[in-house]
Order: C-alpha cells, then structure tokens, then sequence
C-alpha cells in the first residue's frame, strides 16, 4: 500500500475528530516525515507516540489533539495487530507480581528527584489536586490531602498505613495536622530517601517495601495514585492485604485513576516508556476484588480536576526545561511533553477518571457521611 493511500486513510479519520495535516489551528498537526502515515497504521499508539519523540511531527495544543482524537473515539477504529497483541499479554501474563515490583520505581519515580521537584511544586504530590475551591496547584494538593484525611476520620494517636506513599507528602500532612503515627511503603529508592529527609522529626517511618510485605496492624489505610500499578491479576491479592492489616473498625481510602471503556489493554506506548507494567483499573474490576472483603461506603469522582493538575504539571515542567536540560536530553523533553498532554487530553475527554473510594470492613454503624470539601470551603455538603 501506498504512502499516500496511507495519508487518505489518516486525513478520513481525522476529519471526525476536526483536526487537518498540516492545518493552521493549534490542535491540527504539522507532519516533518511522510513515512509517519505508514508507521502509525501499522503500530498503533506505541509507534505514533515514538514518532512524536523522533520529531517526525508537531501539534501546538496536544492537549486539545488528544481531546479531540479521544472524544471522538477515533482510537476504536485503528487499533493495529500490536494493540491485540498486548491485550493478550495482559491476559496472558502477570507483569506486576512481586519479582517485577520495583521495576516501577526504578524506571519512573528514581529517574531524578530534581524533575519531579520542579513540576510538581511545593507539595511534591505526584496525583490529582482537588480544585473546588483551590486557585493554585498548592492549594489544590493541600485540599486534597485534607479532604482524604477527613473522609479518613483521622483522630489524634490512630495508626494510619501509606501504600505508595510517594515521597511523603501525604504522611507529613497527617501526621503534622491530625496527629497520627504513619507508616509508608513505596518501591521506590529516591521517594525513601527523600521523604525520610522531609518528614525528619514527624512519628513518620516509610519504608522501600512492596504491599505484599506489608507487616502491622493499622486504624486507617490510604493508598494514592498506587493501584494503577496494582494489575488486574492481582486485585484481590491487594484487596485482601489490605483488609488484613486493617482493624476491624478501620476505614480504607482508595485514590486511583480509572479507565472508562471495557479493555484489559493498557497503552502500549505508556507502558513503553512511562509506566512499565501498569495498568488502569476498570469499575467493574474493582467491585469484583472488594466483593466479601469490604463494604462500599463512598464513590467520588472528580477527574475532570486532573485536566488542570497535568496542565499545571506541564507548564512547571516547560518552565523549567532550563534548568533540567543539561541532564535530560530534548527527546526526554518531547516524550514528557506527550506524556503530560496526551493525559490532560484524556481525561478532558472524560476517557479517564480520578475515583476516591471509601471502604469498611463490615460497615459504618449508622452509615457512612462523606465530605467533598474541605474542612475551609462552605457550604460543607454531606451525601
């Protein structure tokens, strides 16, 4: 088949989504190799992101492109063999089991406290903000991290477990504003180090130590922007770690991203070169791993919030690129730059959701009421 039979193809699906090669708008691309038509017929997502990273083309707003490529649904119609192919996979194989458990920490979180220091701010909160009624991404962080200790009913002196807790932010506002002993884990090296330095002097431990080796007994349990590294295999594994280590009266907070849509498939260029071995959950897969484990208390959704906290991320990452490009060459620039606006996109989209969960072990005597402000904000609303 032609080059430019290829090109015809691509311009007949990019017209649903209103988007031109070689176009005048922000969010048409500008193409620099013409073999680019062919490669991403043939490769799907994983070889349309790669010739992004090798600069065969551009887009002014990425974010708006993918908006527009995921509303519109064009990726159902071009899935290539390798997008079969890893769906297999995913159903053959469990890439997340524990000899392959820090293989995560190794290849995103270690790659350079400095990168991540400078994009995500002062709070070093590597999840989404709560925006309702934060103007700055600070502020949208510390409303969240209030807002999960608060659905917690975090008392002064109770026992609360961190899984995946980053590089400490979580612990330290607990710890320093409701006045609970922490214990954190995380598969990371560099999160270790460095939220041990920031929590100096706080009844804080973090530990380098995958959830399966989880030890102790906790009044509340928290785990953000973690589960997505979970794996569908091992749900319930997780599920059941959980509720083991969690007292009878306990409450456990789950803050993760999910996928809308029925796929066992996780991007193959994500996994490639962002977040190898992880996997977004589905709703269904969730209530199926917490079925005779715990009782549903509270669902809350608010992804659209994480649009603005990746533009956020975005813009101190290109604000930065001064200072980090003498360690970071201007492909990792163009490979971060996609990553952070092809997830704005996303979950602009609403193709992706932030859930917080709350769960029970066998249910909150006279019900469960859920805040969704912070303790700040008024009117305070219960559901």
């Amino acid at each position: 088949m032609s080059g430019n039979v290829y090109r015809e193809k691509i311009e007949k699906l990019l017209v649903l989504a209103d988007i031109q090669i070689d176009g005048s708008r922000p969010w048409d691309i500008q193409v620099h190799n013409e073999q680019l038509y062919s490669r991403a017929m043939s490769g799907g997502s994983l070889a349309f992101g790669q010739s992004y990273m090798d600069g065969w083309w551009d887009c002014e707003k990425l974010d708006e492109f993918f908006f527009r490529i995921l509303k519109s649904r064009l990726e159902d119609m071009v899935n290539s063999w390798t997008w079969y192919f890893d769906a297999l996979k995913a159903k053959w194989f469990n890439f997340q089991k524990p000899s392959r458990a820090y293989e995560i920490g190794r290849r995103h979180y270690d790659i350079g406290n400095d990168l991540f220091r400078l994009m995500l701010g002062q709070s070093m909160i590597y999840s989404c903000g709560y925006w309702e009624t934060a103007s700055t991404l600070d502020e949208a962080q510390e409303a969240k991290l209030e807002l999960i200790c608060r659905k917690l009913d975090l008392q002064p002196g109770m026992s609360l477990l961190d899984i995946g807790c980053g590089w400490g932010g979580a612990a330290k506002f607990a710890a320093e504003h409701y006045d609970v002993e922490v214990v954190g884990y995380t598969v990371s090296k560099e999160q270790v180090e460095f939220g041990k330095d920031l929590c100096r002097g706080l009844p804080v431990d973090l530990r380098l130590m995958d959830y399966r080796d989880i030890h102790g007994s906790f009044d509340r349990v928290l785990s953000v922007g973690m589960f997505e590294h979970v794996g569908y295999k091992n749900y319930s594994t997780f599920m059941n770690v959980v509720r083991t280590h969690l007292k009878e009266h306990g409450l456990f907070l789950l803050h993760t991203i999910g996928q809308h849509g029925a796929t066992a498939s996780p991007d193959a260029w994500m996994t490639r070169y962002i977040f190898p071995n992880s996997m977004l959950p589905q709703a269904s897969q969730i209530c199926s791993a917490i079925e005779d484990v715990f009782v549903l208390e509270d669902w809350h959704n608010f992804g659209a919030d994480y649009y603005k906290t990746l533009i956020h991320w975005f813009k101190n990452f290109q604000d930065s690129w001064s200072v980090l490009e003498d360690r970071y060459d201007e492909r990792f620039y163009r490979m971060w730059k996609y990553y952070l606006l092809s997830c704005a996109g996303s979950f602009r989209a609403r193709k992706n959701q932030l859930w917080q969960l709350v769960l029970s072990p066998d249910g909150v005597p006279g019900g469960y009421r859920s805040p969704r402000y912070s303790k700040s904000a008024e009117p305070l609303v219960y559901v």
